[in-house]
């Protein structure tokens, strides 16, 4: 729902340029400005009537509202397993209060490092690069002012929709499975645009302006870019905030996400200042920069990345106890034999549990709750 947020103000912020761009310059600069207080307002008034969570409730000690809203949430009464294991999470959390400090232990290094990576490659796609810039980038292509400003528009239209689109197909298909396919999309729409650009798009010499591209190859250029927006817009744009929620048990939760925002909002700060010297100096091969990019990010979930689908926070310790490269990374006896979160509900030990099965256990109880 975030990204999907984020893709609605984006899409209006390029209607609202293109619609200021037939007024007076003097005016129009400042009601695309005055704007944005429209979504502040908004955001501000949400505020005031935002549901707490289950989780939040339960930390401060108010455990039966914690419940009425697990209720609510689930839409059935029947959570008194789910609600039982949240508070037991929560006592583990109070007991590790140096909250920082245990995130960077051994045992959160799977999850730290992949929310981190993820968080700058999810910028290292080029989505902000061109999102930030699509006028410009249109422009440089051959298209006229405001057929630039239109274009950009559709690209924020595209990215809205895909995004909705990922809502009804993560729990379908799974993240992994998204981040997969959204990898291999942009892979090919970032190639596909390099080659048409570095093929018909000439510089000018001695002061000559370069010659514009083909108006069939200017459009083949927007529908790639709409591609790539789409593979981006139902894989690493959402996924990866869902994902890096998901990676980290309670006790760690609240850090976890700390280092995956900072790292994800430098890697924003970086590209944005960077990518218009970069698009003068390396010209069409900016792409293929980002492609290669996209290469390692999509190699790195395929074989690093384990699926969290249907895995609650309390149980996601197991996953880096069977995940074949994160098993040799974390520390299984880390009190009594057993991780916290565990200790604290006193469940056994649970190297020894597949992952598939796991995943297989966590879906059954699933349905049987939903059924219930």
């Amino acid at each position: 729902m975030f990204q999907t947020m984020v893709g609605v103000g984006i899409f209006a912020a390029n209607i609202v340029n293109f619609a200021v761009g037939y007024l007076d310059d003097k005016i129009g600069w400042r009601v695309a400005l005055a704007g944005a207080a429209v979504p502040s307002l908004m955001l501000g008034v949400g505020g005031l009537v935002l549901v707490e969570s289950p989780v939040s409730l339960i930390e401060r000690g108010r455990q039966e509202e914690g419940r009425l809203i697990l209720q609510k949430v689930r839409n059935t009464k029947n959570v008194d397993e789910e609600f039982q294991d949240m508070v037991s999470a929560c006592i583990a959390a109070q007991e590790k209060s140096q909250n920082f400090r245990t995130v960077l232990k051994p045992n959160s290094r799977p999850q730290l490092t992949i929310a981190i990576l993820c968080s700058v490659f999810q910028q290292l796609t080029g989505i902000n690069a061109i999102m930030f810039y699509a006028p410009a980038l249109f422009q440089a292509v051959g298209f006229q002012s405001n057929a630039s400003l239109y274009s950009a528009a559709i690209v924020g239209a595209v990215n809205v929709l895909s995004t909705v689109a990922s809502m009804f197909a993560v729990d379908r298909w799974g993240r992994k499975f998204l981040l997969i396919e959204g990898g291999v999309q942009m892979i090919i729409a970032q190639v596909i645009i390099a080659a048409i650009l570095g093929a018909q798009l000439k510089d000018g010499n001695n002061g000559v302006a370069a010659s514009p591209l083909p108006q069939a190859s200017g459009i083949i250029v927007v529908v790639f870019i709409c591609v790539f927006v789409a593979g981006f817009g139902w894989s690493w744009g959402p996924i990866t905030w869902l994902l890096c929620t998901e990676l980290f048990p309670v006790e760690t939760r609240s850090a976890g996400q700390g280092f995956t925002v900072f790292f994800n909002l430098l890697a924003t700060f970086a590209i944005a200042q960077a990518f218009l010297s970069m698009l003068c100096g390396m010209k069409y091969g900016i792409f293929l920069f980002f492609t290669a990019w996209l290469i390692l990010m999509t190699l790195f979930v395929m074989f690093f990345v384990p699926e969290t689908k249907n895995i609650p926070l309390e149980l996601i310790e197991r996953v880096w106890r069977t995940h074949w490269f994160w098993k040799s990374v974390v520390d299984d006896e880390t009190r009594d034999g057993l991780p916290v979160s565990e200790k604290a509900r006193g469940l056994p030990r649970s190297q020894n549990v597949p992952a598939d099965e796991l995943h297989r256990n966590t879906e059954r109880s699933v349905e049987v709750t939903a059924l219930s």
